[in-house]
């Protein structure tokens, strides 16, 4: 197999940077060594487009967090993933932090973030009715918002694969030589040559940036424990709710998400091991020590789950993202050290790459490209007499599969039969929703296994929860 340029990694990043090569005349490759697209850091972070005044002035950072939250509205309209423009509050509980308020300001001036204001209590209260009563001020940021980042990263790579981009899952890269004119990719799946690489692998981004002998960064796992909170709380946080940021990250925060729950956390803490993923007591506890200083009433016994997500911070002293061609090869662009603010940055990024790929390999632009995904079923949304219509042309709208989210068996169809299709059960979950609710598959569970094997044609004992050996089902007892 050959192409132009092959992505490796199918994140918010790789996905988006495919989507716009795929505007292009070129041959294009998204490689993701998972079983499915957003299976890294992408599927769990703060799901939170920020403003842009925290990146430190004159960075990519800043640069592409501006710009990206800028892009993020139209991109989403074109992608039909929901977007909120909520604002956020960095909340000061002194008059020490709101010197580091003032700071944050200044700051995100100069990065060109607009609107941002500092507040007094009184006004902040007003924006934030339940915020606790220590607060003295703080910043408002009115252009920050929130996205679903798996649902962007979906969107992105099914638009990029209708517009003619290639899409290989559980395609891990094992290797890469080079002739001086393609590379060829040693994968799971065989050899894939391609003229250019882009490394988006995450966390392992320095693992394949080593593969052409770059060893100019070491990604650091950085790993943030969260809790969801059911749809009951979603009424106490009306913005995305920061305290003061430390070296380590922007500290415990609280934030709606898109879908009416409400995100606490995440933890920061620097671990060894890029695949761990594993929740624990005790960084539960400082979530849960944490999150009500800012929203006293908020109630962490009302979350449905906890998750960890990793982070891939890099070593450099800059502590900026690491985007550009390769110092061993100019062929071969890093887009690595993607961390926070990497899901705002995401449409900047995918620009900002692509004109690098442009300048190395100038190509039309095509006559025929269509941006816009075609908006998904989502029952849950529709009027009574949409629901109906919509039953009338397919019965199988008419089966509810999960109760707490009103997924119906048409929706999870959809979601395994269409481009970069689920082939497992989290796949079928971050495209529907079918086992997000509040019983977190409990009841929904086993149907969703039944469609799986059904519309895929396999045994449900070969029906997994995300790849590998990780089977639902291994043997029939009765």
């Amino acid at each position: 197999m050959q192409f132009d340029v092959a992505i490796i990694g199918a994140g918010v990043s790789g996905a988006l940077t495919a989507r716009e090569l795929s505007r292009y005349n070129m041959q294009v490759a998204l490689i993701e060594k998972g079983s499915d697209v957003a299976v890294g850091s992408t599927k769990a972070n703060s799901a939170i487009v920020h403003a842009g005044f925290d990146a430190e002035n004159g960075t990519l950072k800043a640069k592409l967090n501006v710009e990206g939250t800028a892009l993020m509205p139209q991109v989403c309209k074109e992608l039909n993933v929901p977007y909120k423009n909520i604002g956020s509050l960095v909340v000061a509980y002194s008059e020490k932090e709101m010197q580091t308020v003032q700071t944050l300001y200044e700051r995100g001036v100069n990065n060109g973030v607009p609107d941002m204001r500092v507040i007094d209590k009184a006004e902040l209260k007003e924006l934030e009715p339940m915020i606790s009563d220590l607060a003295v001020g703080a910043l408002w940021a009115p252009s920050a918002g929130i996205v679903c980042p798996y649902e962007l990263t979906i969107a992105a790579a099914v638009n990029a694969a209708e517009n003619g981009v290639g899409f290989f899952r559980n395609c891990e890269v094992k290797g890469i030589e080079d002739d001086g004119e393609y590379f060829t990719l040693d994968t799971a799946q065989g050899e894939i040559k391609a003229k250019y690489v882009i490394n988006a692998a995450g966390v392992y981004s320095d693992t394949v940036a080593r593969m052409i002998g770059d060893d100019s960064f070491n990604i650091i796992p950085r790993k943030g424990e969260y809790y969801l909170l059911d749809k009951s709380e979603c009424s106490k946080v009306k913005h995305t709710v920061f305290v003061c940021p430390t070296e380590m990250g922007k500290g415990i925060l609280l934030s709606p998400t898109v879908d009416g729950n409400v995100l606490a956390g995440p933890t920061s803490i620097d671990i060894e091991e890029k695949d761990d993923v594993d929740t624990t007591a005790a960084g539960l506890k400082l979530v849960s020590d944490n999150a009500p200083k800012s929203i006293p009433t908020i109630n962490l016994r009302n979350s449905i789950t906890s998750f960890t997500g990793i982070r891939a911070h890099t070593d450099r002293k800059d502590n900026d993202f690491v985007i550009g061609q390769s110092e061993k090869n100019a062929r071969f662009i890093n887009v690595a050290g993607i961390e926070s603010p990497g899901l705002s940055s995401a449409p900047a990024i995918g620009k900002y790459v692509a004109d690098i790929v442009l300048s190395l390999f100038p190509c039309e632009k095509k006559a025929d490209f269509n941006p816009e995904r075609p908006a998904p079923v989502r029952f849950r949304e529709m009027s009574t007499e949409e629901r109906k219509a919509l039953i009338e042309k397919d019965k199988r709208y008419g089966r509810i599969i999960c109760r707490c989210e009103t997924v119906t068996e048409g929706e999870i169809i959809d979601a395994i039969q269409g481009p970069v299709g689920a082939i497992d059960m989290d796949g079928v979950k971050r495209r529907t929703r079918a086992g997000m609710g509040r019983c977190q598959s409990g009841f929904c569970g086993s149907k969703v296994v039944e469609i799986l094997a059904r519309e895929l044609g396999k045994n449900v004992n070969d029906i997994t929860k995300y790849g590998g050996e990780s089977k639902i089902i291994y043997e029939r007892t009765k």
